[in-house]
């Protein structure tokens, strides 16, 4: 079954919800920081084209049912301060792949692990997929400790798996299986879908 967009996910502080073109002024400011954007296959928006080519391509992706873009809504100020998507929905083999990304001004205050918490929750619980992976460049020490705390495993590497801002680059594969969710050590998440 293609993956949908499910209702509103609510933790202590984030809003979890479907992508809306609304969003685009908040994620702008987000992706337009090269900072936030240095490790993602993407160039930083510079122009409006580039938010309607990232657009036009999660359009793409929730018309196939191959993955849901989400937007992180701080729920203290409404303001969209991240992302995070899962796609490449595989749906005879029950997997998928998590990316994510948060605007600067908010690292370092366990966001993106309180909204992955109830992202993975809900992929593995709901959607009922077997597995998810994530791959990170190298470089990028702290999403590979964030994963690790999330309780995927470093599975390999791929050597020059990516050519993107023009440099070519391996990327370290992490994977999750639903029966390791939740880690031992982390609760299951406080998370309720707003009605």
């Amino acid at each position: 079954m293609p993956l949908s967009a499910p209702p509103p996910l609510e933790t202590p502080r984030l809003r979890i919800r479907a992508f809306q073109e609304s969003d685009l002024p908040d994620l702008q400011e987000v992706n337009g920081d090269d900072e936030a954007t240095r490790f993602l296959p993407y160039p930083t928006w510079r122009k409006v084209e580039d938010s309607k080519a990232w657009h036009d391509r999660i359009r793409a992706m929730r018309i196939a049912g191959t993955g849901v873009q989400f937007v992180l809504e701080e729920r203290a100020t409404g303001r969209v301060i991240g992302a995070c998507v899962v796609f490449r929905h595989e749906e005879p083999s029950a997997r998928a792949e998590v990316g994510y990304v948060l605007g600067r001004p908010h690292w370092g205050r366990g966001l993106m692990r309180e909204a992955l918490e109830a992202v993975l929750h809900h992929a593995f619980t709901v959607w009922r997929l077997r597995r998810l992976e994530a791959e990170v460049n190298p470089a990028n020490l702290p999403s590979e400790g964030l994963l690790r705390r999330l309780g995927f495993t470093w599975e390999g590497r791929f050597r020059q798996r990516w050519e993107a801002k023009g440099q070519i680059y391996d990327t370290n594969l992490f994977g999750l299986l639903r029966e390791e969710w939740p880690p031992a050590g982390l609760s299951t998440p406080r998370v309720s879908t707003a009605g």
